[in-house]
């Protein structure tokens, strides 16, 4: 298997099967169908540990864009199909196949949240976000938000997607949060916040929230 860097009649290849983007297509394709007893969905990256074959040249940015050796992918059917060998370990992002893994660069989040539905449900309201890949999340316990101070002094949200994989949320959507937003107590401190799922994800303290607004 050719590693990285190596070259054949001029043309790059990649620590995943093949050559070039076509290549790293194939086996992400091939891996995406590696489902036990053909069940359908996510294919089981989880269940993987195959050895590290090298960093591709690819990277996330932080709008959510994927590029590829500096080329934007502009194929959304063929970013879902990256994200979903998608993995996450010991804070770095890779590629996986059953048989090889490879690193790949994020810039924030490999996720957006992009949409967000508001539902009535036994537990209350449950807020549910779509991924800009088309993932549909249910904000509750295992996946819920973080709030992390944005460099203009605001908050950003993260959503949990799956297995460490996390989506920032758009500013728009953020707005929305607060405007549902209540104060609770959390562990003896007045805490500002939004309910979904049956779960309180708390933003900031809600006296510092107070004296923003």
């Amino acid at each position: 298997m050719a590693k990285q860097g190596q070259t054949e009649q001029g043309r790059e290849t990649t620590g995943l099967e093949g050559k070039g983007l076509e290549g790293i297509t194939a086996a992400a394709n091939q891996a995406a169908t590696s489902n036990p007893a053909g069940r359908k969905g996510l294919p089981p990256v989880h269940l993987w540990n195959p050895p590290f074959c090298g960093d591709l040249d690819m990277r996330i940015a932080g709008d959510g864009t994927w590029f590829y050796m500096g080329t934007p992918i502009g194929r959304p059917a063929l970013v879902r199909l990256f994200s979903t060998i998608l993995k996450r370990e010991d804070g770095k992002h890779f590629l996986v196949t059953p048989v090889e893994k490879v690193g790949i660069r994020v810039d924030d989040a490999p996720f957006l949240a992009v949409e967000m539905q508001k539902q009535e449900d036994n537990r209350g309201r449950l807020l549910r976000f779509r991924t800009n890949v088309d993932d549909w999340v249910d904000c509750e316990k295992g996946h819920g938000l973080r709030f992390e101070a944005a460099a203009d002094g605001g908050l950003t949200p993260y959503l949990h997607v799956r297995a460490d994989l996390w989506a920032k949320v758009t500013r728009a959507l953020y707005y929305d949060l607060v405007d549902m937003g209540e104060e609770r107590m959390v562990d003896g401190e007045q805490m500002f916040g939004v309910e979904s799922g049956g779960e309180f994800f708390a933003m900031a303290d809600a006296k510092q929230v107070r004296d923003a607004l």
